[in-house]
């Protein structure tokens, strides 16, 4: 996995967006703590973790593109892309922004990507920072509430976003693990080629 290769980046986008489009299809989970909640944001921010900023940013906008454009690949089997304008696309429109956080700050950490700690904060973080802000802001709009009552209402969400990111921390950080290469070298762990003297 040192060698990056655009058909090795072009399979990694295409196989975590169809790992998202799975979880968003998967049966809701109840916790009996907040509501039932999917594994999408999961998915979401694994991407980011694992493959990076730009290629974590692509994989979640291949998701949404192909729901877009008709595939039943968002939360249930829904399509279509009036799902951006509708209450719930906040949170779409945050999903690759948090991969995208999430990716920049496990791959400028690199050298501790198998560090449960740094990547459950990277995931937790990018989360708060988009997904929990883009989200109940829309509401607010789309749904015609006040701003701290969608931001209340988002609250509900935060024991599962949790769980999530904890799950996804132990999965990036395992794969990481297995593939120590999946972000590429620091430039400071290339080897540095001394000019050739004539």
């Amino acid at each position: 996995m040192d060698r990056r290769s655009p058909t090795t980046d072009l399979a990694l986008v295409a196989g975590f967006a169809a790992l998202i489009a799975t979880t968003a299809l998967l049966p809701d989970i109840r916790t009996g703590v907040g509501v039932p909640f999917s594994l999408q944001t999961f998915a979401v921010l694994l991407a980011g973790a694992c493959l990076g900023p730009v290629r974590g940013f692509l994989a979640v906008t291949l998701y949404l593109a192909g729901g877009a454009m008709g595939l039943p690949i968002f939360s249930g089997g829904a399509a279509g892309a009036g799902h951006f304008t509708g209450v719930t696309g906040g949170y779409l429109v945050a999903f690759p922004l948090a991969a995208a956080l999430c990716g920049f700050l496990v791959q400028r950490n690199r050298r501790r990507a198998t560090d449960f700690t740094l990547v459950f904060t990277a995931g937790l973080l990018s989360s708060f920072v988009f997904v929990h802000t883009l989200g109940p802001l829309n509401l607010a709009w789309r749904a015609d509430l006040g701003i701290k009552e969608a931001f209340v209402y988002d609250t509900q969400f935060f024991p599962g976003d949790i769980l999530k990111n904890l799950v996804m921390a132990l999965v990036a950080t395992s794969v990481h693990r297995a593939f120590p290469g999946l972000l590429g070298r620091a430039r400071s762990d290339r080897p540095v080629v001394e000019p050739a003297s004539a």
